[in-house]
């Protein structure tokens, strides 16, 4: 990128030239502030610095920008130490936060660094930053409030408390705060409110009715903003305005209620998110999926996917610019998210980021309230026109087919009754059958049969699709193995859904380019027990940090995809095996156990576990 694109991407109005040429000369600007450069300079790589490329400022940021042709004709430590010395004049000049960063111009690297303290060598460069960003962009990054997890954790368990005080069924809540935020973060104003005169009735509207009027039209406008007609535009405003904005508990609140509910959001969590970064938009999915642990469901095991397991799992199919990615079961929309983050991420500019919303993330969902919170889901994450359908995945087999999809993420209902499994499955149950005996694999090999076959699928099921055990889920296992491969299993932390569902997970990946026989090739299975998350009351599972603060999941995430895409085995963490159908699919049943880590706790605890077995079976008792 020349230097001319540098600076309208960035944004010639905030470009800041010193001298002839445009560059920024830190003699002058020293100088007139009383300093002295020499008092500066170290001159670690030789050459006495004076002259930056370019430079952009307002008020609290300055980003540095110091562009070579192309970096492999430079020695790295010098062009590093350049920058350096550049940053130090700055932080002499001004005492404004700093980006710094170095652009190629006959080539397309970025390296970057921004934070407390911009050391420019290898291990603190941004790894995450490979392209140019706007002005705006950066100044997002540098200045959005702390992403406090446990923070918005907390919040929303006093949040839940607050709507179920002020009469919110619970079913309904975690929709309404959706929407709630999605308009609070599109310029809700709420304070102040007047009754007035609806213009289009002549009516009086109360307070409380202008500020729900007030977040119907921002709801509507973001779906028609691009100026065209959304397919599934009637029935998400049909969802958002009527089920949940036209619903009783709702238009039951006083304007005081109404204006605490809004302002508690506005205060406790709109700031903590910042849906430019992936960070914020990690944020912004532990509120969905936190906030719906907190309320009652009609399915004891309904079972919402943490968003580190997402990421995960995207990470591991390799979710990229090019992905067409599905979700026929989407739930709350976290995999959709997580998914369209990842693509985005991979993109080089705004046209590729525009194409993955619009046209490369699918998703399907059944139940209405599910089909409500995926689509505010996806509105608050920028996607105005999500390719989200309210539908059962059975009935969109054409549809599914049609959208040329390469990669799944899914979890599917591991006890599904009926009326939401496969009607051509279900017509041979036996008329005791209440629940689906294939525990969630019949979902996976239908959309298999329906994907385009160069397609990965990355699924959660529950340990006894792997296991087998029952006629069904044998079934479903050789019809998988039948046409398509396993490549690996990673048995998950047994209570990775607390404080909702008590199943125990595991992921299972296929590649559907081709049978399991004729790929002829050795499993991976991971043993992904310990995840660094712990428990905590009232706050559900939270990730563990070491001294400074940093998550102790980060590097547990890097170890799991390094493991698995190397396919390298570890006792005690990792194994390849061959398997059939007729075998079971865990780790557990092929790995070795690495004694070496072995304590006296580790036994003390095997013998305390084993001895609570026999006083719950009844073998042993209490005294």
């Amino acid at each position: 990128m020349n230097r001319h694109d540098i600076i309208n991407k960035i944004g010639a109005k905030y470009h800041v030239g010193n001298t002839e040429t445009g560059e920024f000369s830190y003699v002058q600007a020293l100088k007139s502030v009383g300093k002295d450069i020499k008092d500066y300079q170290k001159a670690t790589t030789g050459t006495k610095h004076q002259y930056l490329d370019i430079r952009f400022t307002n008020d609290r940021l300055v980003i540095l920008v110091e562009c070579k042709s192309k970096f492999s004709r430079w020695d790295k430590a010098k062009i590093q130490g350049q920058l350096q010395d550049y940053v130090r004049f700055e932080k002499a000049y001004s005492d404004k936060k700093i980006v710094a960063i170095l652009a190629e111009t006959e080539g397309d690297d970025v390296w970057v660094w921004y934070g407390q303290s911009v050391i420019i060598d290898d291990e603190h460069k941004v790894s995450t930053e490979t392209i140019i960003r706007t002005f705006e962009e950066y100044e997002n990054l540098c200045f959005g409030k702390v992403n406090d997890k446990i923070k918005i954790v907390d919040s929303i368990k006093q949040l839940n408390e607050k709507l179920h005080s002020d009469g919110i069924n619970e079913k309904l809540r975690s929709q309404f705060v959706g929407t709630c935020l999605l308009a609070l973060k599109n310029g809700l104003v709420y304070k102040d409110i007047k009754a007035t005169i609806d213009p289009s009735t002549g009516k009086e509207l109360s307070s409380e009715k202008v500020v729900l009027k007030n977040i119907k039209d921002i709801l509507e406008g973001l779906l028609t903003k691009s100026g065209t007609v959304n397919i599934n535009k009637a029935s998400k405003l049909t969802i958002l305005n009527n089920k949940v904005l036209g619903d009783q508990d709702v238009e039951s609140l006083t304007y005081e209620e109404l204006k605490e509910i809004l302002e508690y959001i506005d205060i406790n969590v709109v700031p903590y998110i910042n849906d430019k970064s992936t960070a914020g938009q990690d944020l912004l999915n532990l509120f969905f999926t936190t906030f719906n642990k907190y309320v009652g469901k009609s399915d004891k095991n309904q079972a919402f996917t943490p968003d580190h397991i997402c990421d995960f799992m995207s990470k591991a199919v390799g979710v990229n610019k090019n992905s067409r990615v599905l979700d026929p079961c989407c739930g709350s929309g976290a995999f959709l998210v997580r998914a369209m983050t990842d693509a985005m991420d991979d993109c080089d500019t705004e046209d590729e980021r525009e194409d993955v919303k619009k046209g490369q993330i699918f998703g399907i969902e059944y139940e209405d309230g599910a089909f409500g919170l995926s689509s505010t889901n996806m509105l608050i994450h920028g996607d105005g026109n999500s390719n989200v359908i309210q539908a059962s995945m059975f009935d969109k087999a054409k549809w599914i087919s049609d959208n040329n999809i390469n990669v799944v993420l899914m979890n599917p209902p591991y006890n599904a009754t009926k009326k939401c499994c496969n009607p051509e499955y279900t017509k041979n149950w036996s008329a005791n059958q209440k629940e689906d005996p294939s525990k969630g694999l019949h979902f996976v090999e239908f959309v298999a049969r329906h994907v385009s076959k160069p397609c990965k699928i990355a699924v959660l099921l529950p340990m006894q699709a792997a296991i087998g055990n029952s006629g069904e889920t044998k079934e479903f296992k050789k019809k998988m193995l039948d046409n398509y491969t396993l490549e690996a299993v990673f048995s998950l932390p047994n209570e990775m859904f607390y404080p909702g569902a008590s199943a125990v997970a595991c992921c299972m990946i296929f590649d559907l380019s081709q049978k399991h026989e004729r790929a002829n090739k050795e499993t991976f299975f991971g043993y992904y027990k310990d995840d660094k998350f712990i428990k905590r009351k009232g706050l559900g599972r939270v990730e563990k940090t070491d001294s400074e603060g940093n998550s102790l999941w980060v590097k547990t995430e890097e170890l799991w995809l390094d493991l698995y895409r190397n396919k390298k085995v570890v006792p005690g963490l990792s194994v390849m095996h061959k398997v059939t159908w007729k075998d079971e699919w865990l780790a557990e049943a092929y790995m070795e156990t690495d004694y070496s880590t072995l304590t006296e706790q580790d036994f003390q605890q095997t013998i305390n576990d084993y001895l609570s077995f026999l006083v719950k079976e009844g073998t042993v008792y209490e005294s």
